[in-house]
């Protein structure tokens, strides 16, 4: 049976992909995860949108200063360089179209690249969106990282989104537990694949059609993250 990569495996996969002097905001859930995983040698900087600019890795327990936490609520460290700015000016930067990426959680994806990573309907968590309707129309490029199939099987990557739209047309590309994917003209195009799962299979967990990259490639991360 294919093991599906972890939260931690997604995050470090989804962090290869940032390039050298990037801003890169980080969403809250799965993303914040990625500040952790910035690739040795390259700087990246990333921002939080409740006002950090240079999130560092998140701190170690009994080094935590509590008033460093980011927008996910955890403690975190300050990059070299880094700073921290009010709520108003970190919304300049989204607004302002001054970041490079941003990685947002999901829960479903279209294959024209709608988004919607936000549920009215789900308990405890009331009807608001947060900034990721900012970050979706402001940030230069749109990542999106999150379970390929929700908890009952169900496909994620749709044809058409069934829940609220976040913003239209946005997602460049998904980075899922099985496949990292593009959003195309012609649809979704499978870039990366779990090793040990074959194409059908993947087809199977989605709803969209899939297409495959002419250089498609084993989809790895560290086996102890």
């Amino acid at each position: 049976m294919v093991e599906p990569l972890s939260r931690n495996q997604i995050a470090w996969r989804a962090a290869q992909d940032l390039e050298e002097g990037m801003v890169v905001n980080l969403g809250i859930g799965m993303p914040v995860l990625a500040s952790s995983y910035a690739p040795a040698g390259r700087e990246v900087i990333y921002q939080s949108e409740n006002g950090i600019v240079g999130v560092g890795p998140e701190a170690q327990a009994g080094h935590a200063d509590p008033d460093l936490v980011d927008a996910g609520s955890r403690n975190v460290t300050l990059a070299a360089g880094g700073t921290v700015i009010d709520s108003a000016g970190a919304f300049a930067m989204i607004r302002g179209g001054h970041i490079d990426v941003t990685l947002l959680g999901g829960f479903e994806v279209a294959a024209n690249g709608d988004l919607a990573n936000w549920d009215a309907q789900v308990p405890n968590k009331g009807q608001l969106v947060g900034g990721a309707m900012d970050l979706a129309f402001g940030a230069k490029a749109v990542r999106v990282m999150m379970q390929h199939n929700t908890k009952s099987g169900g496909p994620r990557l749709l044809k058409k989104c069934s829940l609220p739209l976040t913003a239209p047309g946005c997602v460049t590309r998904i980075y899922t537990d099985l496949a990292v994917v593009d959003v195309t003209a012609q649809g979704f195009v499978v870039q990366e694949i779990l090793a040990g799962m074959s194409k059908d299979e993947l087809q199977a967990k989605t709803d969209a059609p899939l297409k495959h990259s002419n250089d498609l490639k084993t989809l790895e991360a560290p086996a102890d993250l």
